[in-house]
């Protein structure tokens, strides 16, 4: 006897599939963030009458946009099975190239060319040693990060380096606006799209979840693995150079202490938004959300007048909750 399908029937399916497609909505990882970055602000919406002003809001905006850059490219690494802990050092050595040529008769725009191109050199470094000679990311990066932090100091003699005579047009980057709308979230949000589109769409960059899910078998299969680590270890310094730059034309200055303890935050903010430390999955608009959610926590812990020791306590404990998850998961999917 044939089966035949009543009206009632077929109106049922598309309501099972919006119930399917909540079902999906409500198991990712970036909807529970949202969640709990909507309840923290309407949290502090109670507790702090200056949280949901727009001096705050623009604040909290250009402190993790600049921050953002970054954590794309360590989101981007991680998933390759990578890790890097020079992030903060390599930013401020950016800030702190561009100002002494800056200093010393170059224009801002070659300076900061010049710099960039010295982090992406370091990148390169970095991954030389980790492809070709067989060291850990951890190890390599550890002493990077003593290198770079050094290095400022030494170029500095530890001391900030005032470059107050920074044209208007190169300041324009860190302290503009295009209407209402800071120019730092406009290059956040270029550098944040273009590399979350490659990341899903392209052939290339599929290949750092092969690698990272298991290097071995992506090469196997003809992936060229220690170039895929070559390059997203170099783009994660290019990126900690772009933004070091942003630093220096919001502030005016080059500070050669600026950054410490970035790392954490920036691998938290990755970490949290669904990025594996042992590679092969992660997304960068799960990271960014990480990333607004550590910048409310510490907009929040500020208003409430928490003490800084305190802060750095939470901090950290959000780090080892995510880090914590993260191994679950893992567990859980092995």
């Amino acid at each position: 006897m044939a089966m035949t399908i009543t009206p009632a029937e077929g109106k049922r399916q598309p309501a099972g599939g919006l119930v399917d497609l909540l079902k999906r909505l409500l198991r990712m990882r970036e909807t529970g963030l949202i969640l709990i970055i909507l309840t923290l602000f309407v949290l502090m919406s109670f507790a702090s009458p200056y949280f949901l002003t727009w001096v705050n809001m623009r604040a909290m905006a250009m402190a993790f946009a600049v921050e953002g850059i970054v954590v794309v490219g360590m989101t981007i690494l991680l998933i390759s099975g990578g890790i890097d802990l020079s992030v903060g050092s390599v930013t401020a050595l950016a800030m702190v190239i561009a100002g002494l040529l800056f200093l010393s008769g170059v224009d801002p725009w070659t300076a900061s060319a010049i710099s960039i191109a010295a982090c992406t050199g370091i990148g390169a470094m970095m991954g030389f040693f980790v492809t070709r000679v067989g060291l850990h990311h951890f190890i390599v990066s550890l002493a990077v990060m003593v290198i770079a932090r050094g290095a400022c100091l030494l170029g500095t003699g530890g001391r900030p380096l005032g470059l107050f005579t920074l044209p208007p047009e190169f300041k324009f980057i860190g302290q503009g606006s295009i209407g209402v709308i800071p120019v730092v979230i406009l290059i956040f949000l270029t550098v944040v799209v273009s590399f979350d589109f490659m990341l899903r769409r392209t052939t290339m960059f599929r290949k750092v979840f092969y690698t990272g899910s298991n290097e071995k078998a992506a090469a196997y299969s003809g992936i060229r693995t220690k170039k895929v680590v070559f390059l997203t270890t170099t783009l994660c310094s290019a990126l900690c150079g772009v933004a070091g730059i942003i630093y220096m034309a919001r502030f005016g200055s080059a500070q050669p202490t600026f950054g410490i303890g970035m790392e954490l935050n920036v691998i938290a903010a990755a970490v949290i938004g669904g990025a594996s430390l042992s590679g092969g999955s992660g997304t960068i608009f799960g990271a960014i959300l990480g990333t607004i959610l550590l910048s409310v926590v510490s907009s929040s812990l500020a208003l409430l007048d928490v003490s800084v020791y305190w802060q750095d306590i939470i901090r950290g404990s959000i780090l080892l909750a995510a880090v914590s998850i993260d191994h679950y998961l893992n567990k859980r999917r092995g």
